[in-house]
């Protein structure tokens, strides 16, 4: 549906992927770090499902999926904020982007909602 995207959802997931590399592990961090390494990179790999889907209805779910996996991602980035781990800025970048990012992805949504 639309390559830049894509390219914005794989970014998040790679920018999020090398921030929580910087990270020095407690127990705490690993949980985090887990959560949102999962969380982020299913986000844009259920978008890049949503691309192939085989019907409006699959569409619709993998787009949902891919929402609400940036809703968790956007979750842990603020967990991270609050107990101060991780680069600031970076970390900054990262809840912007995610914000962004389930905007357009509800949108998606929504429009594939009010199309039945």
């Amino acid at each position: 549906m639309n390559k830049d995207l894509g390219d914005r959802l794989f970014e998040f997931a790679v920018s999020v992927i090398k921030c929580l590399r910087k990270i020095e592990n407690s127990t705490e961090a690993s949980v985090i770090k887990y959560q949102l390494t999962k969380s982020s990179t299913s986000s844009g790999a259920n978008y890049e499902e949503a691309q192939a889907a085989s019907s409006r209805a699959d569409f619709k779910n993998k787009i949902s999926i891919s929402l609400r996996e940036m809703r968790e991602s956007n979750y842990w980035l603020r967990i991270m904020k609050r107990i101060e781990i991780g680069e600031t800025e970076m970390r900054g970048f990262l809840i912007n982007e995610s914000d962004e990012l389930k905007k357009i992805l509800g949108s998606i949504a929504s429009k594939i909602t009010e199309k039945k």
